[in-house]
């Protein structure tokens, strides 16, 4: 039987191997926003949770909610949301057929991280 060479490159692509496209970078930051959202959301249900409970629970968790944590654990979710939104958007286009080129989806994906800073931003200015 012949002898066999030992391959001296990676069997499958790696990391290390290709830099990091605006497209993958967009579908990461689509599935970390979606289950970031989830922290905001079990701080909100917690809060609620000891409203119903008593005034003292409430006076414990509403520190906490409001607190320096609980104002950047709201910010970061609102910043997802607003993410969350403008990819959901840009799915349903690519869904219709349009902007499917490379270009356009390089485009669209930094459309939704401006377009979430900004809408964030003006949010908290409404706020």
């Amino acid at each position: 039987m012949a002898d066999v060479k030992p391959v001296e490159r990676p069997l499958s692509p790696h990391l290390q191997i290709y830099r990091p496209q605006m497209t993958s970078i967009s579908s990461i930051l689509t599935r970390i926003t979606g289950n970031g959202l989830i922290v905001g959301v079990v701080l909100m249900i917690w809060w609620l949770v000891a409203a119903a409970v008593g005034p003292e629970y409430f006076a414990t968790v509403n520190a906490i909610a409001t607190s320096w944590f609980g104002d950047l654990v709201f910010t970061l979710s609102l910043l997802a949301v607003w993410y969350h939104y403008l990819a959901g958007l840009r799915h349903l286009y690519f869904d219709a057929g349009k902007g499917l080129e490379i270009e356009t989806a390089e485009t669209l994906g930094w459309a939704c991280i401006v377009g979430s800073v900004v809408l964030t931003v003006l949010t908290l200015l409404v706020i």
